[in-house]
């Protein structure tokens, strides 16, 4: 069996410098690398990969999650920054203000400035 040392997303970007751009500007992030393969951003527990790439992600679904510990701050001070919350309303799954109540717990989606669609969400039960 092999083992998982580490597990990192993996975002395509038309335009890398936008993308370190909006994810300096918009989520206060700085590269912990910078390469060939693309720019990497880590945190203690996992991290992400920007990369460029000619293709676009769909934006139909998420592709990366973000765990925070109060969803209502971290909303509110990423609108303060700019960063613009999808609003859904399925049968079965709305979001109010841009948060989403989901069995045990609770989400609101962003997109980044290349389309890739990414969620924060905290833990209710």
């Amino acid at each position: 069996m092999f083992e998982i040392r580490e597990v990192l997303a993996a975002l395509p970007a038309k335009d890398l410098e936008r993308a370190k751009s909006f994810y300096a500007d918009k989520l206060g992030l700085k590269p912990t690398e910078e390469g060939p393969a693309g720019i990497t951003y880590r945190s203690a527990t996992g991290g992400f990969l920007l990369f460029e790439s000619t293709g676009a992600p769909s934006g139909d679904h998420t592709q990366m999650g973000i765990d925070v510990d109060d969803l209502e701050a971290a909303v509110e001070e990423l609108r303060g920054r700019g960063v613009v919350f999808e609003e859904y309303d399925f049968p079965g799954f709305k979001t109010v203000n841009g948060i989403a109540e989901i069995e045990g717990e609770r989400g609101a989606w962003f997109k980044d400035s290349e389309g890739n669609l990414v969620a924060l969400s905290v833990q209710t039960g």
